[in-house]
């Protein structure tokens, strides 16, 4: 699960398949991020509500890739 505490580095770490979303939001565009991912928001100029959004939009891709890897494994 993604919150606005999640250092971006962590993000793609973890979830590898998050870098092009990341990117299609203008975040996370091919150079290393150290910020957590509130930080990096703001600093795009982006809102609070921009946050949400994105968070609820990763968070949806995270959801998908699980459901989509369960299925696969036969279940």
């Amino acid at each position: 699960m993604i919150d606005r505490t999640r250092y971006i580095e962590d993000l793609v770490r973890a979830y590898p398949k998050l870098v092009g979303p990341l990117k299609d939001e203008g975040l996370a565009c091919g150079e290393p991020v150290w910020d957590i991912l509130a930080d990096q928001v703001r600093e795009k100029s982006m809102t609070d509500s921009d946050l949400a959004g994105i968070i609820d939009r990763m968070n949806t891709v995270l959801f998908k890739m699980a459901e989509v890897e369960f299925h696969s494994q036969g279940a």
